[in-house]
């Protein structure tokens, strides 16, 4: 009688390195400036017209945080404020191509040169880049106080946004 043992390996370890930055990155698409024009009244006694608010922006972002780290915010400030006039920022939902834990739009703010939360809760994400892609953003503006208003022409203000955690 004769036997015939044969040994084969099923299994096998290796070691894999990993590294996975934390990663935080955030833009405004498409690049460029708007324009934002009041326009006068045709009759007297009527007040003056706002335009109509712009929705050309987009936010987007990447985000990959540290194990147990605190989800991320974007933040909006104004370089400067225009007296008797109100500078509206609202962050829609996230929509387009991305993916992971999206953060959350706050309710419509007023901007002024204090940074607000303008969207919180964002953990390991990313929202996809360009136009169609993260949280589009309407801005507009609205007169709060006849009273302080002077005319101006071309007066730049500075939108500057900042995710943080």
């Amino acid at each position: 009688m004769i036997f015939h043992f044969t040994y084969s390996q099923t299994t096998g370890n290796r070691t894999v390195s990993i590294t996975l930055p934390i990663v935080t990155l955030l833009d405004i698409e498409p690049t460029g400036t708007i324009a934002m024009n009041f326009t006068a009244p045709s009759e007297a006694g009527q007040p003056l017209i706002a335009p109509t608010a712009n929705t050309t922006k987009w936010i987007n972002y990447t985000s990959a945080i540290a194990s147990g780290g605190l989800t991320r915010r974007v933040t909006a400030s104004v370089n400067q404020v225009i007296p008797g006039v109100n500078i509206r920022l609202q962050a829609a939902a996230a929509s387009g191509s991305g993916g992971g834990t999206l953060g959350v739009p706050t309710a419509q703010v007023t901007l002024t040169t204090t940074a607000v939360n303008i969207i919180t809760g964002i953990g390991g994400a990313f929202t996809g880049n360009g136009n169609g892609n993260g949280h589009q953003l309407t801005i507009s503006l609205v007169v709060n106080n006849y009273t302080n208003l002077n005319a101006r022409t071309n007066t730049p203000i500075v939108i500057t946004y900042t995710i943080t955690e």
